[in-house]
């Protein structure tokens, strides 16, 4: 099971009334951050923003490809290990609104760690170190250590009989 803190909503779906659970200003600052951050040509200046700007958690040597886009609400709550990579138009969720509730929860990316391309991440999922992710695949759920995942719903292959 993820891990992540819900809040019930009071009758009205939580997105229509958003402003009520976080700064409208600071949705607009990582809006802005984060879109000069997904253009931006080098990994070390991305590096730099999200972490010194968005108070994201990214060890040594972690890269986040072109497009990747960690989560509008709550960047802060995203953790990636060092020499990881993050690859091409993936998503980092650390909030999902529903219906009748909303969540927050925090990701975790252990170090050497490929995450392939137009890969969803849910709120409040630990992915081990050394772990594979396949590109299109939504990560619904832990990944162990050295694993290889791929898929929707996701496959985990355990890495060590390579």
């Amino acid at each position: 099971m993820r891990r992540v803190k819900r809040v019930k909503a009071g009758g009205i779906n939580p997105l229509w009334h958003m402003y009520r659970t976080i700064s409208r200003f600071k949705v607009a600052k990582n809006f802005i951050v984060i879109e000069v951050g997904r253009y931006c040509p080098s990994t070390k200046w991305k590096h730099r923003l999200y972490t010194n700007l968005l108070g994201m958690k990214l060890e040594d040597n972690v890269s986040l490809a072109f497009k990747a886009m960690p989560d509008l609400m709550y960047p802060e709550r995203i953790h990636i290990g060092k020499n990881s990579i993050i690859g091409y138009n993936t998503v980092i969720l650390t909030h999902e609104y529903l219906v009748d509730e909303y969540r927050v929860g925090d990701v975790r990316i252990g170090h050497d760690t490929m995450v392939g391309a137009n890969v969803t991440i849910l709120p409040g999922v630990v992915i081990g170190a050394h772990a594979v992710i396949g590109a299109g695949s939504v990560v619904s759920k832990d990944v162990p250590d050295h694993s290889i995942c791929y898929g929707n719903p996701l496959i985990v292959r355990s890495r060590n009989n390579e």
